[in-house]
C-alpha cells in the first residue's frame, strides 16, 4: 500500500459509522440501546418495541439510543394503541462548547407537529436563554430554547406513522408520512455531531409501539 494512502486512512475522515436498522426481530440486540430493555415500561413483543405506563418520575417513560455522525438520515415508525397521549422525539448532540445537550425536539402531538430547537450560548442574557435553567456544569453554556408554532395535522388515529429527519450541514428536513407534512430548518448548531436519540412516550397503559429505526450517514 502506498505510504500516502496509508497515512490518509489513519485520519478520522476514513471512519464511517455502520448504518443501523433495528426491526426488533429475532436478532434484536438490546446492547445497542442505552436504556436497559426489557424494563418495567419497555419490552419487545411481536417485532416492535412497546412502551407503556408511567415512569414514576417527572417525565413519561424514555428510550435512549446512541448514534454517531453529523450528516445523518434518521427515521422510525410509531403508533399509539389507544386514544390520547403524545410522543416527543429528541436528537441530542454536541453543544459547541465542550458538552452535549438536546439539539432538536420533534413533538408529535395528536393534533399536529411542533419543533423545538435547542441551541447554546455563553450569554446568560441571550433573549432565547431557557428561563430558570443554569449553565451547563461542564461547558458553562446556556441552553437557547426556540419553540416554533405548532403545525396542524390530524394524528388522532391509532395508525402507523413514519418520521424522517435528514441532517446535512446546518440544514435539517423533518417529514411525516412522506409528503403528508414536512419542514426544513437551517441553524448553525445542526452541523454539530449527533450523539443520542431519545423517545419520550406518553401512551398510557396501552402504550406506543416503535419499529423500523434507521440511522445512516449521508455521503458528502
Amino acid at each position: 500500500m502506498p505510504r500516502f494512502f496509508l497515512a490518509l486512512c489513519l485520519v478520522p475522515l476514513c471512519h464511517a459509522a455502520e448504518p443501523l436498522h433495528e426491526t426488533f426481530g429475532p436478532e434484536f440486540d438490546a446492547a445497542r440501546f442505552l436504556t436497559p430493555i426489557p424494563n418495567k415500561n419497555s419490552s419487545v413483543r411481536e417485532g416492535v418495541l412497546w412502551t407503556r405506563g408511567e415512569s414514576g418520575g417527572k417525565y413519561p417513560p424514555m428510550v435512549y439510543l446512541p448514534v454517531e455522525g453529523k450528516d445523518l438520515m434518521i427515521s422510525f415508525r410509531y403508533r399509539h394503541l389507544a386514544a390520547g397521549g403524545w410522543l416527543w422525539f429528541f436528537v441530542d448532540g454536541e453543544d459547541g462548547f465542550g458538552s452535549e445537550d438536546h439539539m432538536l425536539r420533534v413533538k408529535l402531538l395528536r393534533t399536529g407537529v411542533e419543533l423545538e430547537v435547542d441551541g447554546h450560548s455563553m450569554d446568560e442574557n441571550h433573549p432565547l436563554a431557557q428561563k430558570n435553567r443554569p449553565a451547563d456544569p461542564k461547558s458553562g453554556a446556556y441552553r437557547l430554547n426556540e419553540i416554533l408554532p405548532m403545525e396542524k395535522i390530524d394524528l388522532t388515529g391509532n395508525t402507523w406513522h413514519e418520521v424522517r429527519l435528514v441532517f446535512h450541514g446546518e440544514d435539517v428536513t423533518v417529514s411525516l408520512d412522506g409528503e403528508a407534512w414536512s419542514k426544513s430548518l437551517k441553524r448553525s448548531n445542526f452541523n454539530a455531531g449527533k450523539l443520542k436519540l431519545l423517545w419520550m412516550q406518553n401512551g398510557g397503559q396501552a402504550g406506543i409501539e416503535l419499529d423500523d429505526i434507521r440511522v445512516e450517514e449521508i455521503p458528502n
